[in-house]
């Protein structure tokens, strides 16, 4: 594992090759706003998901008609080590190729590139997803960056909202007992607002998925200050806000192209919501951008 530092004027972004996963993001006085992965709470600070968000059911599932593809949650890309394809001080493109361990998994000749680039105060995170194989690819892919709450010292994690871009009425689907989503059973979370007060309770049944948000763009920011961070998705139809069930202090703004199987959906992979499909030697780039406030 390498790591590689991006910088501009602004913000700076550390990056580690395993997982291509951000590491650090600190503004120009040093303020760090990204999660630093303390055991005690979730070890993780930004996995990339991919080919799945959530997990599948028994944690397998049919795809290309009678093959067979399982997972563990959030998929395999988290756990690979990228290639470093190209670095400049703003930008980095990492790649993963399949292999014979992923094919096992998942069988497909997949590549994915994860492209990180400054841009102002902000660093832009694209998805690059290339399909080398001679048939059809489908997949999800989707970001779990988690922040800071709070960010600064002598502050409560429940000084803190999450500010969507539009009022919302949000019903969010709970998760039943092996992780699946159910659709019939929802709990109201917003009723035409766009603030949504952060408490630790919110998150004692895991993430809350907004599945019908007009907004793309969500802040978790101090309620009193303009401060924290904007992540702006709008080329991802779901959205997650989790933090860790034993009051971790840290709040996960997650752009998702899909879900964890749902309890009303079948055990084929091509059948999920939200799934995306490429030709055989196509391409599809997804984007989200995290800006500090």
């Amino acid at each position: 594992m390498s790591t590689i530092q991006l910088t501009n004027q602004s913000i700076t972004v550390t990056l580690k090759s395993l997982g291509a996963e951000i590491i650090s993001i600190k503004d120009s006085a040093g303020t760090e706003y990204l999660w630093q992965g303390n055991p005690d709470y979730w070890s993780g600070q930004a996995p990339v998901l991919f080919p799945i968000i959530g997990c599948l059911r028994n944690g397998k599932a049919t795809v290309s008609g009678d093959k067979t593809c399982f997972f563990g949650r959030h998929g395999i890309a988290r756990k690979k080590e990228f290639a470093l394809l190209s670095s400049t001080d703003t930008k980095a493109v990492f790649s993963l190729r399949a292999d014979e361990e992923t094919k096992e998994q998942y069988p497909f000749d997949f590549e994915l590139q994860m492209i990180y680039e400054l841009e102002g105060s902000g660093v832009k995170i694209t998805h690059k997803v290339i399909n080398h194989d001679s048939v059809v690819m489908p997949y999800c892919v989707g970001g779990h960056p988690a922040f800071n709450c709070p960010i600064s010292e002598g502050e409560s994690f429940e000084e803190y909202v999450v500010e969507f871009e539009y009022p919302e009425t949000a019903h969010c689907a709970k998760l039943n007992e092996d992780a699946l989503i159910d659709n019939g059973n929802r709990v109201t979370v917003l009723e035409d607002s766009a603030v949504l007060p952060v408490k630790h309770s919110l998150f004692y049944d895991d993430a809350l998925i907004f599945d019908q948000l007009k907004s793309r763009k969500a802040s978790l920011k101090h309620k009193d200050q303009n401060k924290g961070i904007c992540v702006t998705f709008p080329d991802f139809d779901y959205l997650g806000v989790w933090s860790s069930a034993n009051d971790g202090p840290f709040v996960a703004i997650e752009p998702w192209s899909g879900t964890s199987t749902c309890t009303d959906e079948d055990d084929i992979f091509e059948h999920k919501r939200g799934i995306r499909t490429l030709e055989p030697e196509a391409d599809e780039a997804l984007s989200f951008t995290i800006d500090i406030l």
